[in-house]
């Protein structure tokens, strides 16, 4: 357990240090912040676009050798930023650390199914999601740390390191039988990665390409239209012939990129649109969090991450410790319950929004919506878990880590949009009605392309518009509450995706860990009735079940004292 969730810190604690070495890294090669976040989602889109095909990469040549040899690049990769002398250096090398990381995602769920089972394998999982977290807080204090005393490269020497003793402990893990007989479906694989890495793209440039019309910073325009709702149409599209590609293979009995049987039951599909709202909700959590401390409050980037260290911390201990309430608390019902304590914690952050700091009603919001979080995501990958064969564990993580990727795009595109848009709507009707502002004035604003300022900023751009102090003073008071209106708006939307969860929650596993499916609705409504394992003989008593596939159904029914 202590090297998965060391390679899970790994992977993770790279993307974080590279977000908060930005500074560093843009003072150094005299280069832009946007150089930085491409990076980021250079690495993003190959682990999405290609998990995958590592996927099954690792099931035929070896689920432990593929996640040796993966872990090694993505540290050499780290060496290679820590070496780097220009920025688009560190851009290949975090091309080469997200084609790594796409195959060492799914090896670590096989690792975790290989090793563990029933309680054991539950609360590995949470601890390989609680990992994921913990990154995050680890990245701050220690990149804190040796860059401001050291510098920006040696953060990921460190992370170079740790990829060899992540190898090195690794060979104490079993070995894992290969698929001799698969093979690698080409044509599946184009259009996963075309797929996905069109939607990413789409969605992460909504606002700086345009949401309907081309703006000036879009690359390209098709009859004035922007590029971004284009290439999420033209991703859907692809993602659509993806399964149909699937599903002709399957039906010929041909190996497929893809176990798209995960996700035939009522459960698995309910569990994956659960993962991919919760783990949409965090990211956007994130985005808007720095707006309101450090745009609004006029803090600094110590003070967000003191605001957040919380809230990380409050989903890696419910994480871990979500998996106690599974042999008393139907699946069911802790999502519900999980859903309503994020959106509750939202409710609470929006209330705490205004202008008058307090610190203990930020963190407090934030530490309810983390235990919410990191319940939910140790859920509903522990249904999926459970509900698949241990040979399509694989499948499960690359399912994880696709899910994962695209929410991230996602969260961050939402919580932009929805922010900026009520932004700029807000700000041009109080300028409309406002008697301090003349129209001469206005005319020279761009109120198509607002965006959050603090009052410095915004007293600095009209003082080179030649505006008197009265409009200043007006265009600032219109600053601050229009600010504070957008940002709450935005937080009680996603409350309201929150609650819109609990219809997918719903249909989630009824039955608690210890009691096994017996048999299933013929109208997949995903309510399951069950006998106790006391009254069977299957030895799966402590292992939170999943909807079972239907030879297993039939074994179970043989095995069973009564039909």
């Amino acid at each position: 357990m202590i090297v998965i969730a060391s390679v899970q810190i790994q992977l993770a604690f790279q993307v974080s240090a590279l977000i908060i070495s930005m500074g560093a890294i843009v003072d150094e090669f005299e280069t832009s912040p946007t150089t930085i976040s491409t990076a980021v989602v250079v690495y993003s889109l190959c682990v999405a676009g290609f998990v995958m095909l590592g996927a099954k990469i690792g099931s035929i040549l070896g689920s432990r050798i593929v996640f040796q040899v993966s872990v090694l690049i993505h540290g050499g990769a780290m060496a290679w930023v820590a070496l780097s002398q220009s920025s688009a250096a560190i851009i290949q090398a975090q091309i080469i650390a997200g084609l790594a990381a796409a195959a060492a995602v799914p090896a670590l769920v096989v690792m975790i199914a290989a090793h563990y089972r029933a309680r054991q394998q539950e609360q590995a999982l949470g601890i390989l999601g609680a990992s994921q977290a913990i990154a995050g807080v680890m990245a701050f204090l220690i990149v804190g740390f040796l860059g401001t005393a050291i510098g920006w490269r040696w953060p990921f020497a460190f992370l170079a390191i740790l990829a060899l003793l992540n190898v090195a402990l690794s060979f104490r893990l079993d070995r894992i039988e290969r698929d001799t007989s698969s093979r690698i479906d080409w044509l599946g694989a184009l259009l996963a990665a075309a797929s996905i890495s069109m939607i990413s793209l789409g969605v992460d440039n909504l606002k700086s390409w345009g949401l309907l019309v081309a703006s000036s910073g879009a690359p390209f325009s098709v009859f004035q239209l922007s590029p971004a709702p284009i290439l999420i149409v033209v991703g859907v599209i692809l993602a659509q012939a993806f399964f149909v590609w699937l599903g002709k293979r399957r039906r010929a009995g041909k190996s497929t990129l893809f176990a798209v049987e995960i996700l035939d039951g009522a459960s698995e599909r309910a569990a994956t649109f659960c993962l991919l709202i919760i783990a949409t909700l965090g990211p956007a959590i994130n985005f808007l969090l720095p707006l309101y401390i450090q745009i609004v409050q006029g803090r600094t980037s110590l003070e967000t991450a003191i605001a957040i260290i919380p809230y990380t911390l409050a989903i890696f201990a419910s994480a871990i410790f979500v998996v106690r309430l599974y042999s008393v608390i139907p699946p069911k019902t802790i999502a519900r319950f999980g859903f309503v304590t994020v959106a509750i914690g939202l409710f609470l952050f929006a209330a705490a929004i205004n202008n008058s700091w307090s610190d203990p009603a930020v963190i407090g919001s934030l530490i309810i919506m983390g235990l919410g979080e990191g319940a939910l995501l140790t859920l509903m990958f522990n249904v999926l878990v459970s509900g698949a064969p241990k040979s399509l564990a694989g499948h499960v993580g690359s399912l994880r880590g696709t899910v994962n990727n695209l929410s991230a795009a996602l969260g961050t595109a939402i919580a932009s949009l929805l922010a900026v848009g009520l932004l700029g709507f807000l700000i041009a009707s109080a300028v409309e009605d406002n008697p301090d502002l003349p129209p001469p004035l206005i005319s020279q604003i761009n109120l198509d392309n607002v965006d959050f300022l603090t009052n410095d900023e915004l007293e600095e751009f009209l003082y080179g518009l030649n505006a008197s102090d009265t409009e200043i003073n007006a265009a600032i008071d219109i600053n601050e509450e229009t600010r504070l209106q957008a940002l709450r708006a935005s937080v009680v939307v996603l409350s309201m995706i929150a609650l819109l969860a609990l219809i997918p929650a719903g249909r989630l596993p009824t039955y608690r860990a210890g009691e096994v499916s017996v048999t299933t609705d013929p109208d997949q409504s995903g309510e399951t009735s069950f006998e106790h394992p006391e009254e069977t003989n299957s030895g799966n008593a402590n292992q939170l079940p999943g909807p079972q596939s239907a030879e297993n159904e039939a074994t179970n029914l043989e095995d069973a004292d009564q039909p």
